[in-house]
């Protein structure tokens, strides 16, 4: 196995160009979608770059997506990266096609933020909002104030956490998780907000879905996702519903290691607005296998007070202070872990991943 480093990257910009320069060292073909609203940290431009591998009519395709919570999009973009540098793309089978989406939220990948350039996770953001009928969070709700403090010091910090931690005493861990992470759509300002629009993302990425995958019959999807669960390990997260064909084809495809937050097998609870689901919705044309593979990073507690910070920083701080650039430096650290080891598991689980959609995809 190759080592993994080089296929990572510092951020943003350096990923978009190892990405681009890979597609067309093997041989793809590579279509931009600016987000021309918006600029990256360094005022660089921003942009959800699609590779596509193999014939345009093929029957199966493999999708892989990286960035969708943008700080966790150093990850994925490795992966694909390495896919291609590596030569492993030419096991593509015959009548298959490799379809990569890189960065599908390229402002939070640029400015090390999960969510998008209006405060959204995207992967809470697809539901019909034209009917406003958004899910309700009431355990959000009553917590809201002691999530996202305004002020953020050592003493709010502590009594905010006290009282989370009581919630949890209260009414389970589970039920925290869920208060804070399920998603919500009534604090614009908090964190998990899915919003109450289409996102920019959200638009695109079912540009692409409409643009690509209209002949395809089978799809086998893998969304690369940090920050839940142990260390490094690679966890196979599928929302397709129980005893659905989606979920049955996935057990298949990878030899029954995969979890479901509907069946209390994952670290995830269920969550409302699932990009994957939207994904399904779209392309009822084919077969769609789809699953988050998510890797660990630190302690579930730890990534939870990093998200609460950058947030509080985007509202309320300056990101060039000493304070700023410690909380950046903390939320990068939630969601990349720049260590050789950790970055050889994501890619060897990766590879791994891949090899059995594609098997899947003929099987």
């Amino acid at each position: 196995m190759p080592k993994a480093t080089p296929y990572f990257s510092q951020d943003y910009d350096e990923a978009r160009a190892k990405f681009k320069d890979a597609t067309k060292a093997a041989g793809g073909t590579l279509e931009h979608f600016l987000n021309e609203a918006e600029r990256g940290l360094k005022g660089e431009e921003l942009s959800t770059d699609v590779a596509w591998h193999g014939p345009k009519d093929a029957e199966a395709v493999l999708v892989t997506i990286s960035g969708t919570h943008g700080a966790e999009g150093f990850c994925g973009s490795g992966v694909q990266i390495g896919w291609l540098e590596s030569g492993l793309v030419e096991e593509m089978p015959a009548n298959t096609a490799l379809l990569q989406i890189h960065a599908i939220n390229p402002y939070g990948f640029s400015w090390i933020r999960r969510v998008t350039e209006d405060n959204v996770d995207l992967n809470r953001n697809f539901l019909d909002h034209t009917a406003g009928n958004w899910p309700e969070n009431p355990g959000y709700n009553e917590l809201a104030e002691v999530i996202c403090p305004k002020e953020w010091d050592d003493a709010t910090i502590a009594s905010a956490n006290a009282v989370l931690l009581a919630y949890a005493d209260e009414h389970g861990a589970t039920a925290l998780q869920s208060a804070i992470s399920g998603g919500q759509y009534n604090h614009a300002d908090g964190i998990f907000y899915g919003g109450r629009h289409d996102t920019w993302s959200k638009v695109t990425l079912h540009e692409i879905l409409d643009r690509y995958l209209g002949k395809a019959k089978r799809v086998a999807l893998i969304d690369y996702h940090t920050g839940l669960g142990p260390r490094g390990y690679g966890e196979r997260i599928c929302v397709h519903q129980p005893g659905s064909p989606g979920i049955q084809r996935a057990e298949a495809f990878y030899d029954g290691d995969i979890t479901s937050p509907y069946l209390g097998s994952s670290s995830s609870v269920p969550l409302h607005g699932v990009n994957l689901l939207g994904i399904e919705a779209a392309i009822p044309h084919a077969d769609l296998t789809a699953v988050a593979l998510e890797y660990g990073t630190r302690p579930t507690l730890e990534v939870k007070h990093a998200l609460r910070a950058d947030n509080w920083l985007h509202l309320h701080g300056k990101i060039d202070s000493k304070k700023g650039q410690a909380i950046k430096e903390d939320i990068r650290a939630a969601f990349y872990q720049d260590a050789d080891d950790w970055k050889a598991m994501i890619w060897e689980r990766g590879v791994e991943t891949q090899r059995m959609a594609l098997n899947g995809l003929w099987s």
